[in-house]
């Protein structure tokens, strides 16, 4: 399976159509205050850098970096498209996010996702890429529907 992984301007519609999707099903797992998707306005925030993985020209999924601080950046709207679950489209996206995070010098990238076991797919994946449990960062706050999870980058090693 090739997969063709590019930035996304958001131009076409697929991606918010995706995010679209994922928000109403975030729905069912976490109180509407509790849910920190980005709504379409938010999505082209001039700090947002979004990747739209596509197969034979299908979106498989999506992911974006925003800029916190000059040395933290924050994983956002993370979504695989249900046709290609567990194909490895998730950690293409991941990838690709890290090592725009190491380019821009930040030295900590963290997310927040959801507690519900829903979410424990997702986890899993961060984990396996040395995510770690954390507090609440930039404007979060304590919450039992979010999770928290960051990461160090360092410049000489890699990604770890």
């Amino acid at each position: 399976m090739y997969v063709d992984l590019q930035t996304d301007d958001l131009s076409d519609g697929a991606v918010i159509e995706l995010l679209r999707a994922h928000l109403e099903e975030m729905r069912k797992y976490s109180p509407e205050a509790s849910i920190h998707a980005l709504d379409t306005g938010k999505l082209k925030d001039p700090r947002m850098t979004f990747w739209a993985a596509r197969v034979d020209g299908q979106l498989a999924g999506c992911g974006a970096l925003r800029e916190i601080s000059p040395r933290l950046g924050e994983i956002k709207s993370m979504k695989t498209g249900s046709a290609f679950l567990r194909m490895g489209i998730a950690a293409w996206v991941l990838e690709a996010i890290m090592r725009e995070a190491r380019r821009r010098g930040y030295t900590r990238i963290s997310l927040e996702t959801g507690t519900h076991n829903a979410f424990e797919p997702a986890v899993a994946l961060y984990r396996k890429y040395g995510f770690i449990e954390c507090g609440p960062f930039a404007d979060y706050a304590p919450d039992p529907y979010s999770r928290f999870l960051t990461r160090a980058i360092r410049e000489k090693t890699g990604m770890v």
